[in-house]
């Protein structure tokens, strides 16, 4: 990215706030902006994972969905849901193989890319970068570790719960606030089912249930935590290490 783009500084301190790239000096994290291009991609767009092997994504605004496709049944399962401040594909930074995932973009997207070889040269020969992928991915692990128990062992209504809870912002500034949740905010229901294994009418059932308990605060486009300690009983989050 040139340093004379209009761009350049908005860019710049968006990046400084990723976990990825946070904690950077001044001089490496300009050396890597410099070598970043800054894309948009409109709402809706999707890319296969091998349209993925040759470029590492970070996103500066905007949401993507990451899901496995079941080609017979047509079935779907969301993996990840990320957001600025988020890289994809990292998986393919580690072994340049590619894999069956589908990237969707659910607002219109600006990111920030650079070429794979470059950044995996970046993870070898920059150790303050690495101290911050590690633990990244390491974070990618443990979500697919809690999606697999989950799926495994949990009913739909408590996997709803943890899916929510997840994705809740604690207000503790009064004991009755409501909480935001972030990211799946304004998801439909076909989705929320779809990061849970589950059916948009199973999810619609308990998202009424949570209504009329007061757990949540729900309409269109609209989620929002109401009663927090009841959530996490639903989640039963002294099972996890959340």
């Amino acid at each position: 990215m040139n340093t004379g783009s209009p761009l350049y500084l908005h860019c710049k301190s968006k990046l400084a706030l990723s976990p990825l790239f946070s904690g950077l000096s001044d001089e490496i994290l300009s050396y890597m902006l410099e070598r970043f291009l800054h894309i948009t991609w409109r709402k809706g767009v999707e890319v296969d994972a091998p349209s993925l092997l040759q470029r590492f994504y970070l996103i500066i605004n905007g949401r993507v969905k990451v899901e496995r496709i079941d080609v017979a049944s047509g079935d779907r399962i969301i993996l990840f849901l990320l957001g600025p401040g988020d890289g994809f594909d990292i998986i393919n930074l580690l072994d340049d193989q590619s894999h069956e995932s589908m990237t969707t973009a659910l607002d219109d997207l600006y990111l920030l890319s650079a070429p794979s070889r470059l950044v995996r040269e970046w993870i070898s020969c920059h150790p303050e970068f690495n101290r911050n992928f590690l633990p990244y991915l390491g974070a990618q692990m443990r979500r697919m570790e809690d999606l697999a128990a989950d799926l495994a062992m949990k009913d739909t209504v408590t996997r709803l719960a943890r899916l929510i809870l997840r994705h809740t912002l604690p207000d503790r500034s009064a004991a009755n606030a409501s909480h935001d949740v972030r990211l799946i905010h304004d998801l439909n229901q076909d989705s929320l089912a779809r990061m849970i294994g589950s059916t948009r009418q199973v999810v619609n059932k308990h998202l009424q249930v949570f209504r009329g308990k007061g757990v949540l605060n729900s309409h269109s486009n609209y989620l929002a935590v109401s009663k927090l300690e009841a959530l996490k009983e639903q989640a039963e989050v002294f099972l996890s290490h959340e």
